[in-house]
């Protein structure tokens, strides 16, 4: 078989573009297709029910674009919808497919950033309420204690390019003051949103210095980086053309318009019908 087939990446919008961006400078042979679903976004707030059923509708969209191996670049995706696609969809109907997430990669290091063993894990609402980070940070690290807050603020403010406004402080303080309430020893907060790396500068000036703030994007990819590496018979499929094509759901040029802030340089997409 010819190697054509693209890596594709999933988001509900834009914040997955901070995930492909740490993947392409790691891996920046191959050819990658990234999807936002910006039509439908934020999915923060949705119920599990219909964030799986966008989630595989979008999944199945970047198959039929030839993907063999798709990436859930979005915490709310991969907590309430990735284990349903693998155990059921992929299974039945797509044996030869892969679909990975973003919270089991992060799970498996973040032991490493933290010596008071006390975690501080920031998300949406569907994140946070799904537990995910607590289950699968427990089994890799039980001596961990995961301590959880919700941001419903934050993936608007970003979404509409507010986030480095004066008018962001308040909500970002808001959060981040409500995580530390429950406790002074977390010395590890992780960004468990593929968002929020946009407010690290306003981040960093409100946490202690001896926290350690956690983004997703070079886990991933250096996650990624070693599931090929494990998997030939995955990695020998995918083009090697250096090409990135973008979709999106929504109206192209205003995903454009914004989608460079998230990728670091202009991009020009395409409309998805999903």
């Amino acid at each position: 078989m010819q190697q054509t087939s693209p890596i594709g990446i999933f988001d509900s919008g834009y914040g997955g573009l901070t995930i492909f961006r740490s993947i392409a400078e790691r891996l920046p042979d191959y050819n990658y297709i990234y999807l936002g679903d910006n039509a439908r976004s934020p999915y923060g707030d949705h119920s599990f029910d219909t964030i799986y059923r966008y989630t595989l509708e979008c999944v199945e969209w970047l198959f039929s674009k030839g993907c063999k191996l798709v990436i859930l670049a979005c915490n709310t995706a991969s907590a309430k919808a990735l284990r349903t696609i693998q155990q059921k969809d992929l299974l039945l109907k797509y044996p030869d497919r892969r679909v990975l997430g973003v919270i089991r990669p992060t799970a498996e290091v973040i032991g490493n950033y933290t010596s008071s063993k006390q975690v501080g894990v920031m998300g949406t609402r569907g994140t946070v309420n799904s537990k995910s980070y607590l289950l699968e940070i427990n089994k890799f690290f039980p001596e961990i204690k995961v301590h959880q807050q919700a941001c419903p603020m934050w993936v608007p403010i970003i979404e509409n390019n507010e986030h480095l406004q004066a008018g962001a402080d308040f909500f970002v303080r808001e959060y981040c003051e409500a995580l530390m309430a429950q406790s002074m020893d977390i010395d590890c907060v992780l960004l468990a949103c593929t968002h929020y790396p946009l407010l690290l500068p306003k981040l960093k000036a409100i946490f202690p210095d001896y926290i350690n703030i956690l983004t997703q994007g070079e886990i991933v990819a250096l996650s990624l980086a070693d599931y090929l590496e494990r998997h030939p018979e995955i990695e020998k499929l995918i083009g090697r053309t250096k090409q990135k094509s973008f979709y999106t759901s929504g109206d192209p040029e205003a995903f454009d318009e914004h989608a460079s802030i998230f990728f670091g340089e202009d991009l020009k997409s395409g409309r998805a019908d999903i």
